[in-house]
């Protein structure tokens, strides 16, 4: 079986996504399994990317910024997702929160 985050992250290329990074937080995070964090280009675009995400997966146990489309959160429990416009992505620079994680993509 196709590992979930593996699925998704095909999901957010169908729209997309760039600069797609997924970490591997097992044993380092006590929330999640995975880490996909990517980049949109605009609100539009990231808010594209978060709806096909959720009719795809169903809904999310939370979400946050779809509104807004600057930075969407969408936490499917053992896989959360980070979509940033680029600008955003590189202010909280994600990655480098979790320096420890296994980065298993990009």
């Amino acid at each position: 079986m196709k590992l979930v985050w593996s699925r998704m992250v095909s999901v957010l290329k169908e729209k997309k996504a760039t600069d797609i990074v997924v970490l591997d937080v097992r044993g380092i995070c006590t929330f999640s399994d995975y880490i996909i964090i990517c980049t949109g280009m605009s609100d539009r675009q990231i808010k594209a990317m978060a709806e096909h995400v959720i009719e795809n997966f169903g809904k999310p146990f939370g979400k946050e910024g779809i509104e807004q489309g600057r930075w969407v959160l969408l936490d499917y429990i053992d896989v959360v997702i980070h979509i940033f416009q680029d600008e955003v992505r590189r202010y909280y620079d994600m990655e480098s929160m979790w320096f420890e994680a296994k980065r298993i993509l990009g």
